[in-house]
């Protein structure tokens, strides 16, 4: 197999136009060429109305051996690339089944790992499975009824389900764990291009069927997918669990458990609390969802051209004079704001988009670092769970301002220290209904002025980003979890069998991560248990 990077053609090639640029820089004919296949493409817009689309491929020729030593030029490697391996040689019998306490990506994958290699898992989700999880979110969004255990939260999918669904991630990964997800995630029905774009996404639209698909594999093969059932309690003896409660009557004898619960399954963050697992607080972030024109970010990002290519994203940051950090996290292009409450008497928003993100607005979060300093809390208060309670005061603070609904307010208003009272030449989109109300009441001044500073700022890098009538949604609370459940170089907490897991516990942030903790888990499980 030979491997060429760095292939660039204009944006309106062909795939014939590929193969000619292969054979040029092989020096080899067309004919000679089997077949070839994009292992990464991207887009170079350094140079705006100069864009360029990028190429990784692997070439196979019809005799490889007789031309190797005619193939040769700069970004030209010969060699396959390595495969995801790993064998279970666990010694250990296990007692009972593992169980995984979630159906996000963490808990899918690690489940999905453990039914491939004959482990037979019971997946345990306090949510519905994602059918009639979409139609009780979209009544959320229509009537304002919120079902606390199925909403954008909690359900088939994780939170993931609900959003753009990105899949890139700056995790380093040398073993193929990443490279196993999408391929995992391409058999259940994602796009095939996830496998080479750069920054793969599959859209909310589509990730619906995919992991309804990894569900249904892991019932054929032995394991069992339980709904709306929520672990309630713990049975542990001698620091080891013995077993679990599951919807405050039902006991299931258990030796294996995998914490895989999210970064909202509060009630469950204070149960591991209870039964003294070590816990930690971390920082994350909050803020708002700011809302412009997707044909701004298109011009801006590609120029002329923008009419010609996928939708624009973006990556903003900068350290403010405030002394933090205010940063885009997880920008859905052409897409939707959505109400994300998991809570009575709380707003929390997030972005979503669909596989072809053609809606008109582009929207971002932007937050700002908060750490556990910043988390005040009741003498009675334990410091690990300080975190929850500052998103909750956060949370509801937003509830009384948007009188039940989600805040928004005009960039220009939030300057001005005045409630919005109409919208200008942006409208929302927004899943759920919205209230004009006054964000400085739902955030810290603190994170108010950051906010201003870096959209000001952000200007200078996309002209117009600063826009008056740029529409805010508050409030973004949950980019990740606030504490993290401690485990040992064997993945276990201190609780011998339980193992925290993804991105509620602290080890992940986004679809990929998450999936490639979740396997992570699985080889634990199976270096030290057998069937």
């Amino acid at each position: 197999m030979i491997q060429i990077t760095q292939l660039k053609l204009n944006i309106n090639h062909t795939r014939e136009d590929l193969k000619k640029l292969i054979a040029k820089q092989l020096k080899v004919s067309e004919q000679e060429i089997l077949n070839f296949t994009i292992t990464k493409k991207s887009i170079d817009a350094r140079k705006k109305n100069t864009v360029f689309y990028v190429y990784n491929v692997e070439v196979e020729l019809f005799d490889e051996k007789k031309l190797r030593k005619r193939v040769h030029g700069p970004g030209t490697t010969f060699g396959e690339r390595p495969g995801y391996q790993f064998k279970p040689c666990g010694e250990e019998k296990l007692k009972f089944r593992p169980v995984i306490a979630g159906s996000g990506p963490a808990g899918l994958f690690c489940g999905l790992m453990l039914a491939r290699s004959g482990y037979q898992p019971v997946i345990i989700e306090r949510g519905d499975e994602v059918s009639r999880r979409v139609k009780a979110v979209e009544n959320y969004w229509s009537n304002n009824e919120l079902d606390i255990n199925s909403n954008v939260q909690f359900g088939e999918g994780g939170a993931g389900t609900f959003s753009d669904g990105k899949l890139n991630t700056l995790v380093k990964d040398e073993l193929g764990r990443n490279r196993k997800v999408l391929e995992v995630l391409a058999e259940h029905g994602a796009p095939e291009e996830i496998l080479y774009l750069n920054k793969p996404h599959i859209g909310t639209d589509r990730l619906r069927t995919v992991v309804q698909g990894i569900r249904e594999e892991i019932i054929s093969l032995g394991g069992e997918v339980r709904f709306k059932t929520c672990l309630t309690d713990l049975m542990i003896e001698d620091g080891k669990l013995t077993g679990i409660e599951v919807n405050g009557k039902e006991y299931m004898d258990c030796s294996v458990l995998v914490m895989a619960i999210g970064h909202s399954a509060r009630d469950t963050f204070e149960l591991i609390y209870r039964k003294g697992f070590k816990l930690s607080p971390k920082s994350f972030a909050i803020g708002v969802r700011i809302e412009h024109p997707q044909r701004l970010i298109n011009r801006n990002q590609y120029g002329d051209a923008y009419d010609k290519l996928p939708a624009a994203d973006y990556k903003l940051t900068y350290n403010a004079e405030t002394g933090r950090s205010v940063y885009s996290f997880c920008m859905c292009p052409g897409g939707f704001v959505v109400n994300s409450s998991s809570e009575r008497g709380g707003i929390a928003v997030n972005g979503m988009s669909n596989h072809a993100r053609n809606e008109t607005n582009a929207n971002s979060a932007l937050i700002v670092t908060v750490t556990p300093k910043d988390f005040s809390r009741a003498e009675d208060m334990p410091e690990a769970l300080a975190g929850i309670e500052f998103q909750r005061t956060w949370e509801r603070k937003a509830y009384e301002a948007g009188r039940g609904f989600v805040p928004v307010q005009l960039f220009g208003d939030l300057l001005r220290h005045r409630e919005s009272v109409t919208i200008g030449h942006i409208k929302p989109n927004i899943k759920g209904s919205y209230h004009l109300a006054d964000l400085r009441q739902c955030l810290p001044d603190y994170v108010i002025d950051t906010l201003i500073e870096g959209i000001r700022t952000f200007d200078r890098m996309i002209p117009g980003y600063s826009d008056e009538e740029a529409v805010l949604s508050g409030v973004e609370t949950r980019t990740s979890s606030p504490l993290r459940i401690e485990r040992d170089d064997k993945f276990e907490s201190n609780i011998s069998g339980i193992y925290p897991c993804g991105e509620g516990a602290g080890y992940a942030g986004g679809i990929t991560s998450a999936a490639m903790d979740g396997i992570k888990i699985f080889e634990a499980i199976a270096r030290r248990y057998k069937i």
